[in-house]
């Protein structure tokens, strides 16, 4: 069993852990946000009015908040973690609004997607304004290590989405494909996250490879458990709409368990239903059932564990502080989140 599922305090709920995180980085947090209500200012009315409506849909903040207390943990005092913060839920926020474009989202953090409001064009065009200012924001930081991170986490996110989109309805897909994908659409924001954080606080190269590390690993943690999510999730709490991946045909790791241990009835269901795209209204039910029946969810949230249990060692590398143990406490939690 993994050491962040036998250690993760039965007491603390991923909502906690977030909490006490945004607790240690709230005056940050604040400063941030104001730097990024700067930033979306523009006589284009709809611009504030979009992006504004992306930001204060009610999101984590997660991957700002790692942003933050690497710079914290190493001891920094100055100004810049707030630059590359506000950089990184600029990405963030930026490939939300044209990934819901691409997915034909109607639902995020339980409120309408933008494009569902406003439109497919608009969404796109102020996804790339969203883009445009947080290269600005690197480049304000004035440090070409951080510049070239975050702008080669950027091209990496968009060669995930499009990698995903070449796996998708391929029943062909394998588990190292799939690793490749959330590596790059989503863990390489995370991992970004955490390496400039350590890089603006001028941390030694050991604990800045360390940060780096526990960041990706914890990203491809986190994407596991929101793909198993998607098939035993709760609506209400997800704030999206549970079943998406499958309607989709998105080859997430419990479709590809599922898919490998298939027996021949099984394997017509997901050429139809996946290959295909011809899907009934209980062929959600069905494959839940199917998946059950091979465990593909519980071995999905296993290789998550393992995950977080990489991501939880590299910890021990870094200094023992208030930010470290919330990191440690954020990524044992995660793994049996609701959201």
């Amino acid at each position: 069993m993994s050491l962040a599922l036998v250690t993760s305090s039965e007491k603390t709920t991923f909502a906690q852990a977030v909490a006490s995180l945004r607790a240690l980085t709230r005056d940050d947090l604040g400063r941030m946000d104001q730097e990024i209500m700067m930033r979306m200012d523009s006589p284009v009315a709809m611009i504030p009015d979009l992006a504004g409506h992306l930001i204060n849909a009610g999101g984590k903040r997660l991957r700002p908040m790692l942003t933050l207390s690497a710079a914290r943990l190493f001891g920094y005092r100055g100004g810049h973690h707030i630059l590359m913060a506000a950089a990184v839920e600029l990405i963030h926020g930026a490939t939300l609004l044209h990934d819901d474009v691409v997915d034909a989202s109607r639902l995020r953090r339980g409120t309408k997607t933008a494009n569902v409001i406003w439109g497919n064009k608009e969404s796109v065009l102020v996804g790339d304004y969203i883009f445009s200012r947080a290269f600005e924001l690197m480049v304000s930081a004035e440090n070409l290590r951080v510049l070239k991170i975050l702008s080669h986490a950027s091209s990496v996110i968009a060669e995930g989405e499009v990698l995903q989109l070449a796996t998708q309805k391929n029943l062909q897909t394998t588990r190292e494909m799939y690793i490749d994908v959330i590596n790059a659409k989503t863990a390489a924001l995370f991992a970004a996250a955490t390496h400039t954080g350590a890089i603006i606080a001028s941390a030694p190269q050991r604990e800045e490879v360390a940060m780096e590390a526990f960041g990706r690993d914890f990203g491809i943690a986190y994407q596991l458990v929101d793909d198993a999510l998607d098939y035993t999730g709760f609506e209400g709490k997800l704030g999206k709409t549970v079943g998406d991946d499958f309607r989709e045909g998105k080859m997430t790791l419990p479709v590809i368990l599922s898919v490998a241990s298939a027996d021949a009835e099984e394997r017509q269901f997901w050429q139809r239903t996946i290959a295909d795209g011809q899907q009934a209204d209980e062929d959600f039910a069905v494959a839940c059932e199917i998946m059950v029946r091979h465990d593909a969810v519980g071995k999905t949230l296993a290789l998550a564990g393992q995950y977080a249990d990489k991501a939880i060692a590299n910890l021990s590398s870094v200094p023992a502080t208030e930010d470290t143990e919330a990191l440690r406490t954020l990524v044992q939690t995660s793994l049996s989140r609701a959201n």
